[in-house]
């Protein structure tokens, strides 16, 4: 990072949103003494409400105002902060402009973004003048896609440790999930199925399944790795498989992190849901199909006023009661070059897209933050896995989560 005082380490942009409340509250219990936090938005009346709610702990942290379309204000919270995490989406239509200012400020930045699209466009704007500053642009610092990002990483360490050599095949199972959806999810799936509509190259990217590598050309073909497919038998004796709506984000940020970390040089990657017990096979399709009815009935505009009644609105979100009866359990199964298989687990308490990824976001910006000789030595347009690394594994199972690889057989 530039030589530069700042006198904030941590400001949360979007604070009074959805997501940005459960961040800054969780950060209110669990920054050390002495961290410095700023909270901002378009509204300080509105953060300032926020900041109410946070107890003693928050007493002196200032309320800041930037508005995501004023590069003057963006530029100005960029230049008092040593990380900016965002929660102000749909990220492909407000994003864009706080991923340029701090990449030329050298300020780190985190976002809980699952579009595709941003993330490229990112890459390609404020990749290079991170690389110059020493700016590390996070993504996808939430259930899309530090679950994914750090089991591979810990299956290829455990692999490399033991002798195993590179990572050949991995599949991730999200195994059980507990919690609700959000105004703001929907929104950004809506804007990307827009954007794919008007714009043939969007499209093809969607499709690409190296879309977010950094190097295109280098990419090996390993023939189809489809995220969306008829559903089957599962892995284990009694599974059945089904899609993962998160997989066509995730497994692109993995593909990112094996291109910047080696995990393996022809690795496969996918993910997908499993289903156990006599109801598996009906339970699958069920989901296969719900999907296949969502993602349909968001492409047909004129149904979206009777559909958006029935979905959540943005700035919305899952009720307490909700996200703290939430959970979520993903495996993955990793095979090395050399036959060696392993086997990672990750799991935590808490509704996985609010109440657990408030933790993995607050956590994620506290590492940019604090822990700067522990992360991995890198800059620019980075994954969870290459620009915090075991040093967000750790500050997980400080917190409750489970992080575990072993072996199998």
């Amino acid at each position: 990072m530039a030589a530069v005082t700042r006198d904030l380490d941590v400001v949360v942009f979007g604070a009074s949103g959805f997501v940005g409340r459960l961040v800054a509250a969780h950060l209110a219990r669990h920054a050390p003494p002495g961290t410095r936090v700023g909270l901002a938005g378009r509204s300080p009346e509105r953060v300032r409400r926020v900041h109410g709610d946070l107890g003693p702990a928050a007493a002196g942290w200032p309320v800041l105002t930037a508005d995501a379309d004023d590069e003057a204000s963006l530029a100005a919270l960029a230049g008092r902060a040593r990380v900016v995490v965002s929660t102000v989406g749909p990220y492909l239509r407000h994003g864009l402009p706080l991923v340029r200012t701090c990449a030329r400020a050298g300020t780190h930045y985190a976002d809980l973004t699952g579009e595709v699209l941003f993330a490229r466009r990112s890459a390609e704007v404020a990749h290079a003048d991170a690389v110059a500053s020493g700016a590390r642009i996070v993504h996808s610092c939430g259930f899309d896609s530090v679950p994914s990002d750090l089991a591979v990483l810990l299956a290829a360490r455990r692999a490399r440790e033991d002798g195993a050599g590179p990572l050949r095949e991995a599949v991730l199972h999200l195994v059980s999930a507990r919690g609700g959806v959000s105004g703001g999810t929907v929104d950004s799936l809506r804007l990307q199925l827009d954007t794919a509509r008007r714009d043939p190259a969007a499209r093809r990217l969607l499709a690409d399944l190296y879309a977010l590598s950094p190097d295109r050309a280098a990419e090996p073909d390993l023939g189809p790795q489809p995220d969306v497919f008829r559903p089957r038998p599962g892995p284990e004796r009694g599974e059945w498989s089904a899609p993962f709506v998160m997989a066509p984000h995730n497994t692109r940020v993995v593909r990112r992190s094996n291109a910047l970390l080696g995990h393996g040089p022809r690795l496969r990657y996918a993910e997908d849901v499993v289903f156990r017990g006599p109801a598996a096979p009906a339970a699958a399709w069920a989901l296969t199909g719900a999907l296949g009815a969502l993602t349909g009935l968001l492409r047909v505009r004129p149904l979206r006023p009777a559909l958006d009644r029935l979905l959540p609105a943005p700035g919305s979100g899952p009720d307490e009661r909700t996200r703290e009866g939430g959970r979520f359990r993903v495996r993955l199964d990793a095979v090395t070059e050399s036959g060696r298989r392993y086997r990672v687990v990750v799991a935590a308490q808490g509704d996985p897209g609010y109440a657990a990824t408030s933790v993995m976001l607050g956590e994620s910006a506290l590492a940019l933050a604090l822990d700067g000789d522990r992360l991995p030595p890198a800059a620019g347009v980075l994954t969870p896995a290459a620009g915090i690394g075991e040093r967000l594994v750790e500050r997980l199972r400080d917190n409750g989560f489970t992080l575990e690889v072993e072996p199998v057989g």
